[in-house]
């Protein structure tokens, strides 16, 4: 973590390393207070999603900046129509680490009557949303929000969309179950929502390699639903699950 001395004379945080797991716990802890004292999520549906300013200030103290790298214009008479494709710069070690790409067009809901370059801008910022979840979702996950850019969910916030539930997919419908669940707990008044430190922890740990994608998946699913002594039990069946794995292994 680089630091600096501020006007006071006081040490401040300049950016965090993404290769030391301390300095990231430090960075969603700061990321939530960021965000939620700047309001840069939109709730949709019970869940909130970082606007693509959170995930550029989660870049930033990182040391990493987009690269919008190519604007492709796919209009035709009938729709206006860009894609666009962005890189992530990693400043310390000028290395590209990540990449997205996005599509946005008037055909959208709410969108009729955009002008061309307002879906140009669109498209860039989808796509640099995109990117930075790629790489910085667990981070964003760890602060307490949903692992999805608000630009990505932007068409189910629309007008109208709230007038007309019977039309809903099935999907979603189901997507807000784990609302729902959560709710319940969270009433009660001995509960206690695991930490942040405790989620970051335990989505470090998802991280490795001998860990299954289906194991990571059903543990984030729900991982806003522990609470504190749940999230201890987790973090040490993690820990033991891959303690005895890599063991394992090398036998």
């Amino acid at each position: 973590m680089s630091t600096e001395n501020d006007k006071t004379g006081k040490r401040k945080i300049e950016s965090y390393d993404i290769s030391r797991s301390d300095e990231t716990l430090h960075l969603a802890t700061d990321l939530a207070r960021f965000i939620k004292e700047n309001k840069l999520f939109l709730n949709i549906q019970g869940k909130e999603y970082v606007n693509v300013e959170g995930w550029q200030y989660a870049g930033s103290r990182l040391g990493i900046l987009p690269v919008v790298e190519e604007l492709t214009n796919l209009s035709d008479e009938n729709e206006i129509k860009y894609k666009a494709q962005v890189r992530l710069l990693n400043l310390r070690t000028e290395q590209i680490i990540g990449s997205g790409f996005a599509i946005c067009s008037n055909k959208e809901h709410g969108k009729k009557y955009y002008q061309e370059f307002a879906i140009a801008s669109m498209a860039q910022t989808r796509a640099i949303g995109k990117a930075y979840r790629n790489i910085l979702a667990w981070i964003i996950r760890a602060a307490g929000y949903e692992p999805t850019p608000a630009e990505e969910m932007d068409y189910m916030a629309g007008p109208g969309r709230e007038e007309q539930p019977a039309k809903a997919p099935v999907a979603p419908a189901r997507e807000n179950q784990p609302v729902r669940v959560e709710a319940t707990p969270a009433e009660t008044p001995d509960f206690k929502p695991a930490t942040t430190r405790q989620k970051a922890e335990i989505l470090l740990l998802l991280n490795n390699e001998v860990v299954t994608t289906a194991e990571k998946e059903k543990m984030v699913s729900s991982i806003n639903k522990l609470d504190t002594e749940r999230a201890d039990k987790a973090i040490a069946k993690l820990k033991k699950t891959i303690a005895d794995r890599q063991s394992g292994a090398a036998a």
